[in-house]
């Protein structure tokens, strides 16, 4: 009961920014939840999708592997869609490669989408705190100008520590908001590595398979002749 008093006390000394305050903070926070389990989400189904798909890379089972792609949501399942695909139509380990990096370019925008706005909002809240600590102290300094003389130092005092609540609580919820952007970008980053290894992998299987039919393809015309 002491802890909720003290914040109610704190919100009401704080004046009127402290709400627009808290909404920048609760907004913040709802978009760091949605991107954490969202990216912990695209992880977990990315190694599903990998480990599904992977048995069938080795034996060279192209058409199972597009099966997979077609009923997984991953984005690493399009990522190697994208390379089978264009190596039905291109053996050119290049070709291969553009195609199988416009899969990762196609998934970065879903993986970085709104992390961005963490950090607009901890600006946001740190401005406005400061902003409601400079109308509160020229409410203060007005104030004082018309108060007692013996009162001044009194009222000053405790005009100043209530107008420097906007920014505490400013700043209060700045720093777990850029905490949590640091967190996500570094959570991002780690996704779209783990793509790029992946497609790295996929793209050497690739490659050896097209390697592996041009001799026999040799070998059988010149048998044939």
């Amino acid at each position: 009961m002491d802890i909720y008093s003290t914040i109610i006390r704190f919100f009401q000394d704080g004046g009127t920014f402290m709400y627009p305050i808290a909404v920048v903070l609760v907004c913040g926070l709802a978009i760091a939840v949605e991107r954490f389990l969202f990216l912990t989400a695209a992880k977990m189904s990315n190694r599903k999708a990998f480990d599904q798909m992977m048995p069938y890379l080795k034996k060279r089972e192209f058409n199972s592997v597009l099966k997979v792609a077609g009923k997984s949501t991953a984005p690493i399942a399009r990522i190697i869609a994208s390379g089978i695909s264009r190596m039905s139509q291109s053996r050119r380990r290049d070709d291969i490669e553009y195609a199988m990096e416009e899969g990762v370019m196609e998934a970065l925008p879903r993986l970085e989408k709104r992390t961005p706005y963490l950090a607009t909002l901890a600006n946001i809240a740190t401005l406005l705190g400061l902003l409601g600590t400079i109308i509160g102290l020229i409410a203060a300094f007005t104030a004082v100008a018309n108060a007692d003389p013996a009162e001044k130092a009194n009222l000053l005092s405790q005009s100043i520590s209530v107008a420097m609540n906007t920014t505490a609580f400013g700043l209060i919820s700045a720093i777990p908001l850029l905490l949590c952007h640091a967190l996500l970008q570094t959570k991002t980053t780690e996704i779209v590595d783990s793509l790029e290894m992946a497609g790295v992998k996929v793209l050497n299987m690739l490659a050896d398979s097209s390697s592996a039919k041009a001799p026999a393809a040799t070998a059988a015309k010149r048998s044939a002749q």
